[in-house]
């Protein structure tokens, strides 16, 4: 396939930085989040099953270094790779007492890790665990991002997903990870059933105004058993269509800063207990769609990107 120029890629950025190709090796550790086990709230998000995010992770109960060995081996032969990242990415990784949390950090610390990847959530961002990360940073030479799931700055619609959070604490944690120049991913969910343009807009907006320097677009995929995979079940919920969220990233990636990093677009799901997943397409299609879209329209991320630095007053300079 040819190179996406439509909008800033998550590999053009590694392959840039690295010199060649790199690969996040997924961890899975036996973790619970604070939305689950009633320190927030009870029952977790109305979208989250039983994996959390990691429908193809290895068992929780291998240990870091193995997980990592045996998906370096795999990932490493597969795509030709020899630089990775070890991305803790099941639930909650920050929620552990501080001594747990720095011993998992440091057995992630093997041959070929150019980076970590965190992903957490906002309400578990802390000074003493981002101090100590910004340390390991430092002394090991490697990025560190922390991946947020705020899935969408309209606080109404945290509180119908039983986030558990409000924009408050998104933006407090984005600000502390900025102080100690760790890389911010922001996880927002496109499709919400309560969500519209003005919402798509507004979330590209505060991330920009943030200085976030990585993005990762969803569609929401709807789990049996879940309390939205009930919703939808019982008819109280809708999706829009595929081609509503095609035109619905075009908008975020318009209003976006254009040095913001896109890890993807649309999300891989899986088919598993799934009511709905991606409209019964492959996410490759769709991205490729939508590049193919913007490429007609001569649309690129950033080209709406004129909104901060006091637009009012820009006609004076």
């Amino acid at each position: 396939m040819n190179q996406i120029t439509v909008y800033n890629t998550y590999s053009k950025y590694l392959n840039d930085k690295y010199g060649e190709k790199v690969y996040k090796l997924p961890i899975n550790l036996p973790l619970t989040c604070p939305n689950r086990d009633g320190t927030v709230g009870k029952g977790g998000c109305i979208f989250c099953g039983e994996e959390g995010g990691s429908f193809e992770n290895l068992e929780s109960s291998i240990s870091i270094r193995e997980q990592l060995e045996i998906n370096k081996e795999y990932i490493g032969v597969r795509y030709k790779a020899k630089k990775f990242i070890a991305y803790f990415q099941n639930f909650t990784n920050t929620y552990l007492p501080f001594e747990k949390f720095k011993n998992c950090i440091e057995e992630a610390l093997i041959d070929d890790i150019v980076g970590i990847s965190i992903s957490t959530r906002p309400d578990c961002i802390n000074d003493r665990y981002l101090e100590y990360l910004s340390k390991v940073k430092e002394e090991y030479n490697i990025d560190i991002t922390i991946e947020l799931g705020l899935q969408t700055v309209n606080y109404y619609t945290l509180k119908k997903i039983n986030r558990g959070h409000t924009l408050a604490e998104y933006i407090d944690a984005a600000i502390k990870i900025k102080k100690y120049e760790l890389r911010n991913c922001t996880h927002i969910i496109l499709n919400l059933p309560w969500d519209n343009d003005i919402d798509v807009i507004e979330n590209a907006k505060i991330i920009s105004s943030l200085g976030v320097e990585e993005i990762k677009l969803h569609a929401l995929y709807i789990v049996d058993g879940t309390a939205l995979g009930n919703l939808y079940k019982r008819g109280e919920i809708s999706l829009i269509s595929k081609e509503e969220y095609i035109e619905r990233v075009i908008l975020f990636l318009e209003y976006l800063d254009p040095n913001i990093v896109i890890q993807r677009i649309i999300g891989r799901a899986p088919e598993k207990n799934s009511l709905f997943t991606n409209w019964n397409e492959s996410w490759w299609k769709i991205r490729d769609e939508i590049v193919s879209i913007m490429e007609r329209r001569h649309s690129r991320q950033g080209t709406k990107f004129n909104y901060l630095n006091g637009k009012g007053i820009k006609k004076f300079e």
